[in-house]
C-alpha cells in the first residue's frame, strides 16, 4: 500500500463534502486560473503548475499536470525543463536566505 494511493486523486472533489460551497468556489477559481487561455495559454500554465507540483512535491499534482501538460500539447523535454527551472529556483530560494544567516554572523561578531 502506497501511503500516496493514485486512485485518491479521483476522488479530490471529496474536499467539498461537508462544505460543498467553498470546494465549489475553489473549483470554480481553480478552472479559471488553470484551465482557461488568458495572457498564459493553458499550455504555459500546465508547465507552470508542472513544475510548481514537483517543487512541492505532490504526487497527486504531478500526476494531474504530467497529464495536463500532454493534453495541453506540451512535449517531455519542455516538461523536464520545466522541472529543473523548478529545482533551480528551490535552490535559489534556499540560498538565498543564506543572507540571513550573514546578517546574524554580523551582529553577533562571527
Amino acid at each position: 500500500m502506497e501511503y500516496y494511493d493514485p486512485k485518491d486523486l479521483a476522488r479530490f472533489g471529496e474536499v467539498g463534502k461537508f462544505r460543498p460551497d467553498l470546494a465549489q468556489k475553489f473549483f470554480e477559481y481553480y478552472g479559471a486560473a488553470t484551465g482557461t487561455d488568458g495572457a498564459l495559454s493553458r499550455r504555459e500554465k500546465a508547465l507552470i503548475a508542472l513544475a510548481i507540483a514537483h517543487s512541492k512535491q505532490c504526487p497527486y499534482c504531478i500526476d494531474a499536470w504530467t497529464r495536463g501538460c500532454l493534453e495541453a500539447g506540451s512535449n517531455p523535454e519542455e516538461m523536464t525543463e520545466a522541472v529543473h527551472v523548478a529545482a533551480a529556483m528551490d535552490a535559489g530560494v534556499t540560498l538565498v536566505h543564506g543572507v540571513q544567516m550573514h546578517n546574524h554572523l554580523d551582529r553577533h561578531g562571527a
